[in-house]
């Protein structure tokens, strides 16, 4: 019994080593994702005059605390 205790406090210990790695990748993801779908859309708008002001959105994430630019 006391060889399973060991084993499994060793997989808690590694666990949590790792758990702010896999937490980061799939922010990670995440925000290339939502780059991607901002370029996809952006290639799908009509394209602008030269002379007309573009206005410049920034959109305030509440998760973690970033900033996007759309």
């Amino acid at each position: 019994m006391n060889t399973f205790l060991n084993y499994l406090g060793i997989a808690v210990v590694f666990a949590l080593f790792l758990l702010p790695t896999f937490v980061g990748l799939a922010r990670e993801r995440r925000i290339d994702r939502e780059l991607r779908e901002a370029e996809r859309a952006r290639e799908a708008e009509p394209p602008r005059t030269a002379g007309a002001a573009q206005p410049v959105t920034a959109t305030r994430r509440l998760h973690l605390g970033s900033w996007a630019r759309i």
